[in-house]
């Protein structure tokens, strides 16, 4: 058995979701924290492209292998991970899961614009951008989960969105999703998955918002 290693740092969302299909698959792994104000040389080294999350795979007989980048990282697992399939049996329901993991990906990145928002125009056009996307989920997703009863690969994309939300609603009101009554049960039904509450450190409302303050976020300016 191959041993893996994710490599990261505590806030990342990109991280978390490696970490939620590997716990829903029940396989061991080891997760390694660095800091990216001061990223080590040997982390530099391993990622070609100096960014979080890399997977580091090592194998009996052969040099320990990278993998990098989150949705190439989360195919790996899918692909050599077979006893507990996160993705659809069927083709066309794959590729459309894909699709929506892209999609999560341009959610985390409105997450992104808001919280690094520097003034009230930036904040703005984020919330916006954010609560756009949301509305189309709420025309998407089956209920409980993105698909319906089973958990998938795009729930476990969006668990780590819907926590930077959970972090910033405990200091500002969004209302993001307080109108849209299946994106807040599927929101609900997340954060109460085991694997998804195991996915990140115990204090990270704590850190999410440090990081917040330290870069200055107008969305804490906002709520004050």
């Amino acid at each position: 058995m191959s041993k893996l290693t994710l490599i990261s740092f505590p806030t990342c969302p990109y991280v978390q979701r490696a970490v939620i299909a590997l716990k829903e698959k029940g396989v061991p792994f080891d997760v390694v924290y660095i800091d990216l104000a001061n990223k080590p040389d040997w982390f530099l080294a391993l990622s070609p492209l100096g960014k979080v999350p890399v997977l580091k795979v090592e194998r009996d007989g052969h040099e320990p292998a990278i993998v990098f980048e989150s949705a190439v990282i989360l195919e790996y697992l899918e692909d050599t991970i077979t006893e507990k399939r996160l993705h659809p049996s069927d083709a066309l329901e794959r590729a459309q899961h894909r699709s929506w993991i892209e999609f999560g990906s341009q959610v985390l990145g409105d997450l992104w614009r808001l919280s690094a928002a520097k003034d009230q125009s930036e904040l703005d056009g984020a919330s916006q951008a954010l609560a756009a996307k949301l509305r189309r989920l709420e025309d998407t997703i089956a209920g409980p989960f993105f698909a319906g009863t089973q958990f998938s690969l795009v729930d476990a994309v969006f668990a780590p969105a819907f926590r930077q939300l959970d972090a910033l609603e405990t200091v500002a009101v969004t209302g993001l999703t307080a109108d849209l009554p299946k994106v807040a049960a599927w929101r609900k039904n997340l954060a109460a998955r085991p694997s998804v509450k195991e996915a990140a450190p115990a204090d990270f409302v704590d850190l999410y918002l440090r990081r917040l303050r330290n870069n200055d976020a107008h969305v804490l300016k906002a709520a004050a």
